[in-house]
């Protein structure tokens, strides 16, 4: 049986995930605020309930799901390895570049299993053209968008006027601070690239939000096979939410994703144009992803109406299941430090590189054991 711990109230995005699996048990939450904390309590069950950190990683359990404000995530994951607790952490690793390279060699010192919680990889839309990638489908791809589109000023307070920490530590610095949403799925259709260099563009906060936060960044990441993804991040413009809006061309084809799911323009879908599907005339048309769903990973397949319920159509259930496989099996999962390390420095560097007219930052080679002389950053 698999004890675990949650911090941040957050974390319920991983309950149902969670409860699903009959070898895990949900031993214990934790965070400061207490009348969340009951609230979260109650939808558990039977779970010990924890206002310091500390005291719940002294408790029985053997790993801690990490759902704090994002300025908290690498202390608390340092603080749990160091406490011989394996750690899944949301969303961004950590915010300084030397966060991460701490967060690196805390891993490497006390050999316990990190994972990402980068579930938008796991949405069986993005499985799919990873499959449709592996089978050559798109033939060889070399070009790919990923966005981001959500507003969140009404986030900067909370319900009581009080400042959040979004205004500080997500608004109140400049460049894309929330990137692995977009680059993590991409990046999927890329599994042997890595990221090398960067540069990001914005036409500046254009919002009476008070904030530095563009309005919109663009960032151009080139990888070391020469391929190129850009990725977008705009959280204060006034638009409506655009939870994920993807595209990948390849020299056989292009996929562009469904942009307006919702709303009074609700029906668009995920689509497909592949050159072996020309007309009589020679064109090129769209046709449905899901044609090809044949192609799905079986675990999608076969999932259960629960799995798909669990969120992200089933994505935060088979995020999960990775967690405790790789637990399990005491084998690091493929979202591993380095790729979560990575994914934030794309962001964490276009911060650099916006405030330097975009200048092109080089992204550090994360991977086991790197020398001291890599972890410098440069302009």
């Amino acid at each position: 049986m698999v004890k675990i711990g949650i911090v941040g109230t957050r974390g319920l995005s991983a309950l149902k995930g969670l409860q699903m699996r009959e070898d895990v048990k949900i031993a214990a939450m934790c965070d400061l605020n207490e009348e969340h904390l009951k609230e979260a309590a109650d939808k558990i069950g039977d779970v010990k309930t924890f206002r310091v950190y500390e005291d719940m990683l002294e408790s029985d359990i053997d790993a801690v799901i990490i759902a704090t404000p994002m300025q908290c995530h690498v202390p608390q994951a340092i603080t749990a390895m160091e406490a011989g607790k394996h750690v899944m952490s949301e969303v961004t690793a950590g915010v300084s570049m030397d966060e991460l390279f701490w967060l690196c060699e805390t891993v490497e010192k006390y050999k316990k299993i990190y994972m990402y919680a980068e579930n938008y990889i796991y949405t069986p839309q993005v499985q799919l053209v990873k499959e449709m990638v592996k089978a050559g489908i798109f033939g060889t791809p070399y070009y790919a968008e990923g966005m981001y589109l959500h507003n969140i000023g009404d986030l900067l307070t909370y319900p009581d006027g009080k400042t959040s920490w979004r205004s500080f530590w997500q608004c109140g610095t400049r460049g894309n601070f929330y990137p692995t949403h977009s680059i993590g799925p991409v990046m999927q259709w890329f599994p042997n690239d890595r990221i090398t260099e960067i540069s990001c563009f914005s036409a500046g906060p254009r919002h009476s939000y008070g904030v530095k936060q563009d309005s919109g960044t663009t960032t151009m990441c080139r990888t070391d096979k020469g391929n190129l993804l850009e990725i977008r991040t705009d959280c204060m413009s006034p638009r409506p939410h655009c939870m994920d809006n993807y595209l990948l061309q390849g020299t056989e084809g292009i996929f562009q994703s469904a942009q307006y799911g919702k709303g009074n323009l609700a029906g668009d879908v995920d689509r497909v144009s592949l050159t072996k599907n020309k007309n009589e005339k020679g064109e090129m048309d769209w046709e449905d992803l899901m044609n090809y769903k044949h192609l799905l990973p079986e675990k999608y397949r076969n999932a259960t109406p629960e799995q798909i319920n669990a969120g992200h159509g089933g994505g935060d259930f088979f995020i999960v299941d990775d967690f405790i496989d790789a637990i399990l099996k005491n084998e690091q999962p493929e979202l591993d430090v380095y790729k979560a390390c990575e994914w934030t420095a794309v962001g964490l560097l276009s911060n650099l590189s916006v405030t330097n007219g975009g200048k092109t930052m080089e992204v550090p080679n994360f991977r086991p054991n790197m020398p001291l002389e890599e972890k410098k950053i440069k302009l």
